[in-house]
């Protein structure tokens, strides 16, 4: 059966979904756009303050009257369970809308995106019972222990480059550890958002549990990230953005942050890193997937002398051979960037860095596709300097900058950088070579003959340095959730 569909046969969210309904609020419009064709999606309007007001009120309720956090923590399971049931249920549609609304390829998003999302609620709705403290030594006659809790409410702001998912990483922990939620959609890509929290109310989650409103970031992200209620915020943006709710989260009453944030990750390449090709191949899909379009984006590859030809060459040749297309179309296989907004910051930095000495060995011009969609070539730059702009900036677009080393010292050197430390890879036979790197590099994520996140849920995600700190997925993704309490008895 093909995956292909057309957009305008889509039914389209409107509202915000507050308490378990939709409900339409007064503000500023914003227009949606698709970017495969740059024509309407839909309209939201900013909700602002009063969104979040509204939103942090229902979850408020939902946690008084559903006693969502001191209940059995199986039932608590159920509950999660059956909504991921429903995601898996609603599959196509939901794949469809991120597809139609993002860059988000539909050969993906049904079967990958829209699969991994009830995976992710899933997985953590099996966390609900699992959350254990300590007992500590003491003096005889006392008793001491720790024991988890959640914060009450937890904001979420969450951005557009791979919408549910990211969302899932944040709204599904937080659920199951017995928090309520006040998300934010991306102004760019907010409809499958509200789908699935359209999901949750069908699933009979609480309403008010799960809140999902529309804004701009400087007004709705703002009211979640200062209102008094929210007990916690995770952020997935820009780093100047994350600085930004980091300090307005500090003059907000002091609450707690979970940031993950941009970089600028590298992969090296050794001498003998196995089949070429496949090595190529790899690498290529390290930096051209979504369109270059995600924070882990292997943007610097540092290859061993004695091979960069042959495999600068492969790699170039892979970028010669994707077809540009509408994400509803299964045989694309090169998406849009997300916006004409974008693809001009893109073309900037990247005619800055050439500008400042950087060669072009391929692309750094736009690709022309088959509509209005803004696509942008796959790019490749050689003799890219520290000082470049090009190396310190994060282009967030299919563009890679390539340095050659002599010695893997100096490679670890290279790889290493001033401000960020998301992540990195290596690709060799030598195992005791990749462990050398993996040891050495500064990247809260390390891979070994691959780049990017297996769709698989037990490793934490997160960076360092100015990629962030904290943690999603895995056992610290729950964690982050709670809050640690001590309790002292003295029995005598």
């Amino acid at each position: 059966m093909s995956l292909s569909f057309n957009p305008d046969t889509l039914t389209i969210p409107s509202g915000h979904h507050i308490g378990g309904s939709f409900v339409d609020l007064p503000g500023e419009e914003i227009a949606v756009l698709r970017p495969s064709d740059a024509q309407p999606m839909g309209v939201i309007r900013d909700g602002g303050q009063a969104a979040v007001d509204l939103a942090v009120t229902a979850a408020k309720t939902a946690l008084a009257s559903s006693g969502w956090a001191r209940m059995n923590p199986r039932d608590r399971a159920r509950a999660l369970f059956r909504f991921a049931e429903k995601i898996e249920e609603k599959a196509e549609y939901l794949g469809r809308l991120e597809a139609a609304g993002s860059s988000r390829l539909v050969a993906g998003t049904i079967t990958g995106d829209a699969v991994r999302t009830a995976g992710v609620v899933r997985y953590f709705a099996e966390y609900c019972d699992k959350l254990e403290g300590i007992v500590t030594t003491t003096k005889a006659a006392t008793l001491s222990y720790t024991r988890r809790e959640p914060y009450g409410i937890a904001g979420a702001i969450v951005p557009w480059n791979f919408p549910m998912i990211t969302a899932a990483w944040k709204f599904a922990p937080a659920l199951a550890a017995g928090n309520a939620v006040v998300m934010k959609t991306s102004e760019l890509t907010p409809h499958s958002l509200l789908a699935l929290a359209e999901c949750a109310a069908e699933a009979e989650l609480p309403g008010g549990l799960l809140n999902v409103v529309n804004g701009w970031g400087h007004t709705t992200g703002a009211a979640i990230v200062a209102h008094p209620a929210i007990g916690i915020v995770s952020f997935t943006g820009s780093t100047a953005t994350g600085a930004a709710v980091m300090s307005l989260a500090a003059q907000s009453g002091i609450k707690p942050v979970v940031l993950e944030l941009g970089g600028k990750s590298p992969q090296i390449v050794t001498r003998n890193p196995g089949d070429m090709d496949a090595v190529a191949t790899r690498v290529a899909n390290g930096f051209m997937v979504n369109a270059g379009q995600v924070c882990t984006l292997a943007s610097r590859l540092i290859v061993d002398s004695a091979i960069s030809d042959e495999l600068i060459d492969r790699v170039i040749a892979k970028t010669k051979a994707v077809k540009a297309g509408p994400t509803w179309d299964e045989t694309t296989t090169f998406a849009p960037v997300i916006s004409a907004r974008q693809f001009d910051r893109i073309d900037a930095l990247v005619q800055e860095t050439v500008k400042q000495g950087a060669e072009v060995l391929t692309g750094a011009t736009r690709l022309e596709g088959p509509n209005e969609g803004n696509f942008y070539a796959p790019t490749v730059l050689a003799k890219v300097s520290r000082d470049n702009v090009g190396f310190s900036e994060e282009y967030f677009g299919p563009v890679m900058s390539v340095t050659t080393y002599d010695d893997i010292e100096q490679a670890i050197a290279e790889a290493q950088h001033p401000t960020y430390g998301l992540s990195a890879s290596v690709h060799t036979q030598d195992l005791k070579l990749a462990m050398k790197v993996a040891d050495a590099v500064e990247a809260g994520m390390v891979w070994v003959n691959q780049h990017g996140r297996d769709p698989e849920f037990t490793y934490a995600a997160g960076g360092w340095k100015g990629s962030g700190f904290g943690k999603d997925m895995g056992r610290a993704g729950i964690e982050e959730f709670t809050r640690q309490k001590a309790v002292w008895i003295n029995y005598l």
